[in-house]
């Protein structure tokens, strides 16, 4: 879906001037229980990406907002559990996934399934302003001689995802019988995935299970928190277990038991951790050490050598859709995230 009123007030006048026009819904959003009165213009600038509070103004102005299938003004305060949709005089841009020969790090293939290890900054699918040089370009080129692949399929063969700045494995469907079955397999939750994060502080406990809901941040919607008390967001589990202590930083394994978005940075963030280099969870920040200048400039260079937050998913596991045999494959550390844990070791070993 395109950005909201991207070139788009032509359209809305012309709207303006059908006495009845057909309205198609673009957004549509269910205010959350805990939200306190807000204006409505402020509510959607803060969930939707690439969108000026201008045009939201605009478009409240048109007429386009409604609360409960009634138009409002942008000074409109929202409540909880009110349903707010943005409506169109036109269809909502599709997604056209055009291929591109971006180049695949396949790491297993056969006729119904492939495996590719994604780098870091490679976006999966297209969407919210990344429409061209995503992972799903890529496989539209990759896969547009296979005689099952449907290029009308936004989505292609994925069944899961990881995020833009997090590298590793994931497995791509090439026909529409092996994406059901490993469609199933993730939504049971007997597939196997262990990442590898670098994360801030020192593991009192060697291993342990983190569990919360985790839903959309009540402040901000672009960050995932934990609810303890399951008020919000659906329930999560990830299981850690310390590889190695480096100081003011951890290497630790983590085990999903559930894939919600952002999972090991939001559970890792919610007991004290976050990721190393996490902007968006507060890890770019040094939040462990001493308050030397020689080791600022120690962490800064770090986060230099790892520009993203450190967290790989390093194996996956599944069952063959077609053969039933149990597939297991293994991915090393990237460059940035090895260089990242050498200068660790290397200060470490210059303080014994």
């Amino acid at each position: 879906m395109m950005s909201l009123f991207e070139d788009e007030q032509e359209e809305i006048d012309t709207w303006n001037d059908s006495p009845e026009p057909q309205l198609y819904e673009h957004f549509r959003f269910v205010v959350d229980k805990g939200q306190t009165p807000l204006r409505i213009d402020k509510f959607l600038f803060d969930r939707i990406q690439n969108v000026s509070r201008n045009r939201i103004q605009e478009a409240a102005a048109a007429g386009t907002i409604l609360v409960s299938d009634m138009p409002v003004k942008a000074n409109y305060r929202v409540k909880p559990g009110e349903v707010i949709t943005i409506v169109m005089a036109y269809p909502p841009h599709e997604v056209i996934v055009t291929p591109e020969p971006i180049p695949l790090n396949i790491v297993y293939e056969d006729s119904d399934l492939l495996v590719v290890n994604k780098p870091a900054g490679l976006v999966v699918h297209p969407g919210h302003g990344n429409y061209h040089g995503t992972l799903v370009n890529a496989l539209a080129y990759y896969l547009k001689d296979e005689p099952l692949f449907d290029p009308n399929d936004p989505r292609l063969g994925l069944v899961h995802r990881i995020d833009k700045d997090t590298s590793g494995l994931l497995v791509i469907a090439k026909n529409e019988v092996a994406k059901t079955k490993l469609a199933e397999q993730f939504f049971h939750k007997t597939t196997k995935r262990l990442y590898h994060a670098l994360v801030w502080g020192i593991m009192e406990q060697n291993e342990g299970t983190v569990e919360g809901h985790i839903g959309r941040s009540l402040k901000d919607r672009q960050m995932m928190t934990v609810f303890p008390d399951g008020e919000h967001g659906k329930a999560a589990v990830t299981h850690y277990r310390v590889l190695e202590r480096l100081g003011y930083v951890t290497l630790v394994e983590c085990r999903l038991e559930t894939g919600r978005t952002h999972q090991i940075r939001a559970h890792m963030k919610y007991i004290g951790h976050p990721l190393f280099n996490d902007e968006r969870y507060g890890g770019h920040e040094i939040l462990r050490g001493t308050t030397f200048a020689k080791y600022k400039q120690f962490v800064l260079h770090c986060f230099e050598a790892c520009p993203r937050q450190a967290l790989h998913a390093k194996t996956l596991g599944f069952v063959h859709p077609r053969s039933g045999e149990t597939l297991y494959f293994d991915s090393d550390l990237p460059a940035d995230m090895q260089s990242l844990l050498q200068r660790w070791r290397a200060y470490i070993s210059s303080r014994d």
